[in-house]
């Protein structure tokens, strides 16, 4: 089978380089922000919106007119790439995958991209990258790249700048070393609570530098905006931010990479972030209640990263040859493992789970890993009944293929 993995490490460019890469990541967020202004107009006027070959049309007109002659000085194939997000972005709105595409920000997720794996060359024994208009740059080589170099995508970070190489390489069909099953709660108090017990306490990296990021934010306020001592302030603050996602992404890759070398099969609530964290502020007409206690769980549920968390078992365990099955949540901490019985009276506290038929007592969280891994397995049998009963369909690892079950 195919494996697409990407290595990402921290550049070492000298001053020129660095110019450099700043010059060709505003080439491409300025390509793209004259595209999406292009399209919105065209809109407007009620045409018809141009698609990606009439785009680098007209950036060959931009790269020739004398007015933005400059963009001729970055190579072509990254400001390309940035037309081929625009229309991506494009894409996925009409598909209703996302918001309407919006303009591009300088010091915002600065990056350009190389498609092209002919133009790139490797030499990791001395730890350098070839890149077009760019030379041979260093980078900090913490391990080796495995496969053949498919794309290259430069990035700046906090005042840093990253190389990410995305490889392809062919691998064993891969076969689970355990053969367990198990189910997870996600929780605050708890981040996961596993169905045999265990569980993972939270990092809660964002509370953890909430106090150091509140000031820093502060003194920045204080500060006359665009002045030196105000770039001083923000690039504090960022450092900060940088810090927390650091922690949170070493975090969730340690503990997703647990569970998936030691268990087959996942299952998981299908939990929809994007709902359950949604402002209760509500409208001026209608004014939400509990403003503040939900404003702070909010900021809990976010600061846990349920959806990356799951993305990253969805992929490991994949590589693992394991499955993930995600389930509907409802229920899950109110249903009685042993009797069934159904009440929201089970669960009088956040921690104690009591049932009010039979006089079952447990942990609330590890009730709800519990009855998560029974819908697993359930929905797990309905999709491979599904397999079996028609040739031309696979087993699935997410909540699409099972529709129709209902466990």
């Amino acid at each position: 089978m195919q494996r697409l993995q990407a290595f990402k490490y921290e550049l070492r460019p000298d001053g020129q380089q660095e110019r450099q890469m700043r010059r060709f990541a505003g080439s491409c967020r300025f390509v793209y922000n004259k595209g999406l202004a292009l399209q919105k107009e065209r809109y407007e006027r009620g045409e018809k919106k141009l698609g990606y070959a009439g785009l680098c049309k007209l950036l060959t007109e931009w790269r020739n007119s004398a007015e933005t002659a400059w963009l001729a000085d970055a190579p072509v194939h990254p400001l390309q790439q940035a037309l081929k997000d625009l229309e991506r972005a494009y894409s996925n709105f009409f598909a209703k995958r996302a918001d309407f595409p919006r303009f591009k920000k300088k010091g915002q997720r600065d990056s350009f991209r190389y498609p092209d794996p002919k133009q790139i060359k490797l030499d990791q024994g001395n730890s350098r990258i070839f890149l077009p208009k760019l030379g041979w740059l260093r980078y900090r080589n913490s391990r080796e790249v495995l496969g053949t170099v498919r794309n290259v995508t430069v990035s700046q970070s906090c005042g840093k700048w990253f190389v990410s190489i995305q490889t392809e390489r062919e691998v064993e069909q891969p076969v689970p070393q355990a053969t367990t099953a198990v189910g997870i709660d996600m929780g605050v108090i708890r981040f996961a609570t596993l169905s045999d017990g265990t569980f993972y306490a939270p990092l809660n990296s964002f509370k953890r530098h909430e106090t150091a990021l509140r000031k820093a934010q502060q003194a920045m306020s204080r500060k006359t905006k665009f002045s030196n001592n105000w770039k001083k302030a923000k690039a504090r603050v960022q450092r900060i931010h940088s810090r927390i996602g650091n922690a949170r992404r070493d975090f969730l890759h340690k503990t997703s990479t647990a569970i998936s070398q030691n268990h087959a099969m996942v299952c998981i609530e299908d939990l929809q972030v994007r709902n359950i964290s949604r402002s209760a502020a509500g409208t001026t007409e209608q004014p939400g209640r509990n403003v503040r206690a939900k404003s702070g769980l909010n900021k809990s549920i976010l600061d846990q990263g349920w959806f990356e968390f799951r993305r990253q078992l969805d992929y490991k365990l994949a590589w693992q040859g394991g499955w993930l099955v995600a389930v509907p949540p409802q229920n899950t901490s109110r249903s009685c493992p042993c009797c069934g019985h159904v009440s929201a009276d089970n669960r009088q506290t956040q921690a104690r789970f009591a049932c009010v038929e039979c006089g079952f007592e447990e942990n609330a969280d590890v009730v709800g890993a519990i009855n998560v891994l029974r819908a697993g397995h359930a929905r797990f049998a309905c999709e491979v009944s599904d397999a079996v009963g028609s040739p031309a369909a696979g087993t699935h690892r997410s909540d699409s293929g099972a529709a129709q079950c209902h466990p």
